[in-house]
């Protein structure tokens, strides 16, 4: 058994809270945030997950709320609960699995909608949401051959996608994943497909150079006013609060039927 598998059934579907969201806050409060300037507000409980492999340990999957010099912040963070104990790390030293990093909650179905249907039938047999930045280099080696696979097999796969530019790593990121907004809008879905192929430099910040490379590549012309208009910036930010509710920390980060697919391949199950 690989150990993706094995670790799959080390955890259980999901089960009923049992702490008190109080009891999470308090928690919280006092040893996940440190500063006294962070003010946690409010945790929302995403879900809970028995692991099997751990005697009467239980996942809760989070959000925590926070304030910070005045802004609204949202974090997620996993709590290990144990009876009277409690963590925000749990390993198995036995068998080297530490469980913080093995757990997404599960897709709600808020999230399959048509605005983010890239490729394939939105009634077809499996679903596949992604977060992906298209200057990552693992996404543009995995990516494109997850939007193959579904624009092939439109009756198996429909495939969700959401922005998640690393902008620190990628500043280019922050205008392509724009453009690439305002062309799912006009119906140029293979847009978003070309632009995974183009080569600029990530650190490019200048709007004007970017607008041009895209349209050299792709011949998709868009302008400065498309791309900077708020409802466009609105977009990208509810992919990034998407983000955050799933826990999703780097790119790609995929979910196959609503379960997070850690190896990424999981989609080539579903084509054989």
């Amino acid at each position: 058994m690989s150990k993706l598998l094995m670790i799959t059934a080390l955890i259980t579907t999901t089960v009923q809270a049992k702490v008190s969201n109080d009891e999470l806050i308090s928690f919280a409060k006092r040893y996940i945030i440190s500063k006294p300037s962070i003010k946690v507000e409010s945790l929302d409980v995403l879900e809970v997950v028995k692991i099997k492999d751990m005697e009467g340990w239980e996942a809760y999957l989070t959000v925590m709320n926070l304030e910070y010099q005045g802004k609204k912040l949202s974090a997620p963070q996993i709590i290990f609960i144990n009876g009277d104990l409690a963590t925000p790390v749990l390993m198995n030293r036995k068998k080297n699995i530490n469980y913080a990093k093995e757990l997404r909650p599960t897709v709600p179905e808020s999230l399959y909608d048509d605005a983010h249907l890239l490729f394939g039938n939105k009634n077809a047999k499996h679903k596949i949401l992604v977060f992906s930045d298209p200057q990552c280099p693992f996404c543009i080696d995995m990516v494109p051959k997850i939007m193959k696979a579904a624009k092939e097999h439109p009756d198996t796969i429909a495939l969700y996608y959401y922005h998640f530019p690393l902008i620190q790593l990628h500043p280019v990121s922050q205008v392509l994943v724009r453009i690439m907004h305002v062309a799912q809008e006009l119906g140029r879905n293979d847009i978003v497909e070309k632009i995974y192929s183009l080569k600029i430099d990530p650190r490019e910040t200048n709007v004007e150079k970017i607008i041009k490379a895209v349209k050299d590549h792709t011949g998709f012309p868009v302008t400065i006013g498309q791309i900077n208009a708020p409802k466009v910036f609105d977009v990208i930010k509810k992919d990034e609060k998407a983000a955050s509710r799933l826990m999703v920390s780097g790119t790609p980060t995929v979910f196959v039927d609503g379960k997070w697919d850690k190896m990424r391949d999981r989609y080539k199950l579903l084509i054989k």
